[in-house]
């Protein structure tokens, strides 16, 4: 089963009362805000969940499967997550 952030947003406003349209907003706000802080180069962490961080990736060489022809991959920044200890013990029961 994959979650979605409707099925988020419905759980949260189940479990406090408020409005699914609230509910909403206030996810929204904080995903915008974790990709904010991280579009600045910002680490995120929530303490029991994880830390999110940006990592940098190196150019490299790769291989076109189709035809074996050779790509230059340029350098870039991606999205990181580590799961804390109490989340990775959640889900090993």
């Amino acid at each position: 089963m994959v979650m979605t952030k409707a099925d988020l947003v419905e759980e949260i406003a189940k479990d406090t009362g408020l409005s699914k349209k609230d509910t909403s907003v206030i996810v929204n706000l904080i995903i915008d805000n974790v990709c904010k802080a991280l579009a600045e180069g910002d680490k995120v962490e929530l303490r029991g969940f994880g830390s999110f961080k940006v990592k940098s990736r190196n150019p490299r060489k790769a291989r076109n499967p189709r035809t074996g022809a050779s790509v230059d991959v340029p350098a870039k920044l991606v999205p990181y997550f580590k799961a804390s200890n109490e989340l990775k013990q959640k889900v090993n029961g």
